[in-house]
């Protein structure tokens, strides 16, 4: 059995890794451990307290217990906030603290557009748009373009987990732009794990998506890969594992 461990903060739409548990199938097993999210507020300054190695940290001895392979930090702009570098240091202690390889939400995204060989993205993302902005300077740091870039003003992550199908699909097409050969959305608080198949075949190119992508990077860490189509381009490259039922 390959477990691997997910940080995922507050509690908003942890529901997409059961989800996503039994698309991938197989032996492959997803832990989630909460973190304590302080103020729930898309806000700069209340996403670095997000983020910070003690929040973290609090979380590490009990992902410890779940025999873990790898750990990722199942948040977007709790890691992007603290820019290219910053990010870097964030990942980096999470590492030493775990003792285990470990990655964010954030390089999910430019390591997975890196896989679809999409240098040109479009961002469709909940965010207040100042927030929306650092993810886009983010993604220009990791070498990816950003050719639109579609803020929703969204504050809170409690709001952000009430979203369903159709708010989930207005938010796509409302980012889309046809120089993209991707489109984003950069939230761990938005369910999208049940939407993918819709969001690719509305949009007609893939998509990548914020829980769909911390998946495929601890997979990525454990150096696991699972053929699940109906998670999206990203779980059809050159399959190592089929998933019963895909």
């Amino acid at each position: 059995m390959t477990a691997l461990g997910f940080l995922y903060p507050g509690h908003s739409a942890e529901d997409d890794y059961p989800r996503v548990e039994q698309l991938l199938g197989s032996d492959i097993r997803l832990q989630v451990v909460h973190t304590d999210i302080g103020e729930d507020a898309h806000r700069v300054d209340a996403l670095l307290e997000m983020g910070s190695p003690a929040r973290l940290a609090a979380g590490v001895e009990e992902l410890r217990l779940t025999g873990a392979e790898a750990v990722v930090w199942a948040c977007t702009s709790g890691s992007f906030v603290f820019g290219w570098e910053g990010a870097h240091d964030q990942v980096r202690a999470l590492a030493r603290s775990a003792g285990l390889p470990a990655s964010s939400t954030s390089f999910a995204f430019a390591h997975a557009a890196r896989e679809l060989g999409a240098g040109r993205v479009a961002v469709a993302a909940t965010y207040p748009e100042d927030v929306a902005g650092h993810f886009a300077a983010f993604l220009k740091a990791a070498g990816v373009d950003v050719v639109s870039l579609h803020p929703s003003g969204i504050v809170t992550a409690a709001e952000v987990g009430t979203w369903g199908r159709d708010e989930v699909l207005a938010l796509a097409r409302a980012g889309d732009h046809p120089d993209a050969q991707a489109v984003l959305l950069p939230d761990t608080a938005l369910h999208t794990a049940a939407h993918l198949p819709d969001l690719e075949a509305a949009l007609g190119k893939p998509v990548l998506t914020a829980n769909q992508v911390t998946v495929w990077e601890a997979l990525r860490l454990a150096s696991r890969r699972v053929n699940a189509p109906r998670l999206g381009s990203l779980f059809t490259k050159e399959p190592l594992v089929q998933a019963p039922g895909a």
